[in-house]
């Protein structure tokens, strides 16, 4: 259990280096996130791996709630994020419900880059920036030659390296949030055998 500790811990170290690194950019760049929108978090294409997940997973065994958790995780049917707390009845406005545990893919949304097929970098924009800040947008586009935005490829290898097994695969968040409570709880449950 203290070497999945170990990891969250220096993942959390990381993942405040990338949420800052991709903050300065698009605070840079004048690509900003509409205030409380939640567009990205309804999404369900959006995947993260087990161990990105595992920061959440701790502290929701901490809490002494990572089994009901999971048990609604399992029943959760909406598209999206089970951790986002909507605000408004088409569900587009809302906020985490576990910002400070979010996953390194939710600290690289808005404004990020990405190679193309032919090694060109292209930015991948939240599609809601792109029509709030359409001169921003392009502006930015027309800097890709000079100006490399960060990479999501290169945080996601930092991310790897501490811990390949639990970060090879990428999921939707719910499964991966699942499949990082599953391992804490497993973690946890032959730890009380070593006691």
């Amino acid at each position: 259990m203290q070497q999945l500790r170990d990891t969250a811990s220096q993942l959390m170290i990381l993942n405040d280096e990338i949420a800052q690194t991709y903050s300065s950019y698009q605070n840079d760049r004048k690509l900003f996130c509409r205030s409380g929108c939640g567009e990205c978090c309804l999404h369900p294409g959006i995947e993260a791996s087990v161990l990105e997940m595992l920061p959440l997973a701790l502290h929701l065994y901490d809490a002494g709630v990572a089994e009901s958790t999971l048990d609604a995780l399992r029943q959760h049917d909406q598209a999206g994020c089970y951790f986002y707390q909507a605000s408004s009845e088409d569900r587009k406005s809302g906020q985490c419900g576990v910002y400070p545990y979010r996953p390194a893919v939710c600290r690289m949304f808005g404004a990020a880059g990405y190679r193309g097929r032919e090694g060109e970098v292209l930015l991948s924009i939240c599609k809601v920036i792109r029509s709030d800040q359409t001169e921003a947008v392009i502006a930015t586009e027309q800097s890709l030659s000079s100006e490399t935005p960060p990479m999501m490829r290169n945080h996601k290898a930092q991310i790897a390296q501490l811990d390949y097994e639990l970060s090879k695969e990428n999921m939707p968040i719910k499964q991966a949030t699942a499949a990082a409570l599953e391992k804490v709880l497993t973690k946890a449950y032959y730890a009380s055998f070593a006691e």
